[in-house]
């Protein structure tokens, strides 16, 4: 199983960016996947999760401002991130929660 993320980069405060994840080598319409970020000198922390029939939930700090989603045909998990903030800066990771299996991460950068 391997995941890879994409879509990361630098955006201005109130900008807008999409992640992805493309998941490989395993029936991934099932998995119930999800998206961590880590900002420097913190935790990793659960920003968002989606199950295998499309339940969500969200961190209370991304609520209204973060859409998980995915595409079963392209094996891919979305995050799109809307009125991004300068405290939403960190490296975002995707992960196989029921394979306990993680991306390597892309940096998001929120600065003017």
């Amino acid at each position: 199983v391997q995941l890879v993320e994409s879509g990361g980069g630098l955006v201005q405060p109130g900008g807008s960016l999409r992640l992805s994840c493309e998941s490989s080598g395993i029936f991934f319409a099932g998995m119930h996947m999800a998206w961590y970020r880590q900002a420097p000198g913190k935790q990793r922390e659960l920003v968002a999760s989606i199950t295998g029939v499309y339940v969500t939930s969200y961190a209370d700090s991304v609520k209204g401002r973060f859409t998980i989603s995915r595409d079963n045909g392209k094996n891919t998990v979305y995050l799109q991130m809307d009125s991004l903030k300068p405290e939403d800066t960190a490296v975002y990771y995707c992960k196989n929660l029921d394979m306990s299996v993680w991306g390597k991460g892309t940096l998001v950068t929120v600065s003017s």
